[in-house]
């Protein structure tokens, strides 16, 4: 199984407090307007926000597992239904005739593309579907920062929440490996599930994450056909500086 079908279950669970880019791209919708895309959807975070401020979306997702918790969701949020589009393909082979007001490389989506033959097959064809007036914006971590800490193969306890579909108690812990040559990070995350009788039911799930550094996406967004306009230090746009957590980037058609 993928990672995302592997984690499927507990995504929304493990992320109800990830709300802070929200009210930056309510804040883009205003300025920018729709249709708005969403790369790397999973199960609608983005979307299901934006929807309920009268946005058109249309997210894209290659793991059907997530989106299937997208498309249970549309049962208790019936009013924006007709806000909403899911596809489920490979972003690099799609094909489709739409333009964006916006595009969104949201919450570390970009990280999943490895290799540079993929990030520039990924910014070209983003570059296909924006408008000549809108706007791509890539969120991703502060690589400055991740590659300052110091190596640990200790397992660390990141989160615990409460499973909807069992109400079971989930200890999210985490081991991950920095390799800096390469800018990947390889994080196995393991979900201990706490049954009603005390049982441990252990998921395993293993992942590779992408790091980049500014410079790094800057020239491959204007080898893409984009030009960078503003890069953030965080979603509140705060300056892009030593110790900032996140490097959000806003760039345009070029």
């Amino acid at each position: 199984m993928s990672f995302y079908a592997t984690i499927a279950r507990y995504y929304d669970a493990e992320h109800t407090d990830k709300t802070d880019d929200l009210v930056l791209y309510s804040q883009l919708a205003e300025e920018y307007g729709d249709p708005i895309l969403d790369i790397g959807c999973g199960t609608g975070r983005v979307m299901f926000h934006l929807a309920q401020e009268g946005c058109r979306v249309y997210g894209i997702d290659s793991e059907a597992a997530m989106l299937d918790r997208a498309k249970i969701k549309l049962d208790a949020f019936p009013y924006v239904r007709d806000k909403l589009t899911f596809i489920q393909a490979d972003v690099l082979k799609y094909e489709m005739e739409q333009r964006f007001k916006q595009v969104l490389l949201s919450y570390n989506s970009l990280m999943h593309f490895h290799d540079q033959e993929e990030q520039l097959a990924l910014l070209g064809k983003l570059r296909q579907w924006i408008a000549e007036d809108g706007l791509l914006v890539v969120d991703l971590p502060n690589a400055g920062e991740t590659f300052a800490t110091q190596d640990s193969d200790a397992m660390t306890l990141e989160r615990t929440f409460i499973d909807p579909d069992s109400g079971h108690m989930v200890m999210q812990q985490a081991v991950s490996y920095l390799d800096r040559v390469q800018q990947l990070m390889q994080v196995t995350w393991f979900y201990d599930e706490i049954t009603e009788d005390g049982v441990v039911v252990r998921t395993v799930a293993p992942v590779i994450f992408r790091y980049f550094f500014f410079p790094e996406v800057k020239l491959l967004l204007q080898q893409s056909g984009f030009k960078v306009d503003e890069v953030y230090g965080d979603t509140e746009m705060g300056p892009f500086e030593d110790g900032c957590e996140r490097m959000i980037i806003f760039a345009s058609p070029a």
